[in-house]
């Protein structure tokens, strides 16, 4: 496995190959949409999608946070995909085994009610502001702040010879923003074009690259 290092407005950021980000200076770790209970969700209404991928969820998340032990664990939205089902009991579990704190910043698919999520010791927020960062479920552009942002599930598509491409799923950095990758599996994800000030990171093969 190999991770990748970047600097931004002086503090040192760690991208993990799960699509996770990793702020080294607060012991912070950002997760974007893993949207648990979509496949649950889908499979109700008999849609072919292994059940596999439902331990796939909870076995990166154990994976990732065991990798840096943070202090916080924040989620940038759409952590559960739909209404509450059999995957919420997976989720208590989870989380009685996690000993950082949790915080949820709430997403548009967001949608189970916060006291749910308050039992469990989670607080949910619309937003956080630090040290000139501001973390969001949308992309957002804020005079003053850098964004870390989800929602976008960003990937690029890397084309070879012979017409030869292939999609992955990536860090997109801008100069005033960052946005990761989907957590989850059976997420999909969405091309973005990189301008000349973009910098792309795609995961390939349990590493984080720069192209």
């Amino acid at each position: 496995m190999e991770t990748h290092w970047i600097e931004i407005q002086g503090q040192q950021f760690v991208m993990h190959p799960s699509g996770a980000l990793f702020w080294e200076d607060k012991r912070i770790l950002l997760i974007s949409d893993v949207h648990l209970g979509k496949v649950s969700h889908f499979r109700k209404f008999g849609a072919a999608v292994p059940q596999a991928a439902i331990a796939q969820n909870f076995e990166l998340l154990n994976e990732v946070v065991s990798f840096f032990a943070p202090d916080l664990i924040c989620f940038l939205g759409d952590l559960f995909h739909s209404a509450l089902n059999k995957e919420w009991l997976l989720f208590e579990t989870w989380t009685k085994g996690t000993v950082a704190e949790i915080v949820l910043v709430v997403g548009n698919h967001d949608i189970i009610s916060p006291l749910k999520y308050k039992a469990l010791g989670i607080r949910t927020v619309s937003e956080i502001r630090s040290d000139g960062f501001l973390l969001t479920h949308h992309p957002e552009e804020r005079e003053g702040f850098f964004n870390f942002s989800g929602h976008i599930h960003p990937a690029v598509k890397l084309r070879g010879a012979g017409k030869q491409s292939l999609r992955l799923p990536c860090f997109f950095k801008s100069p005033h923003q960052l946005i990761l990758p989907a957590f989850g599996a059976f997420t999909g994800s969405y091309v973005l074009q990189p301008k000349p000030d973009d910098q792309v990171f795609p995961l390939v093969e349990n590493s984080v690259i720069k192209i």
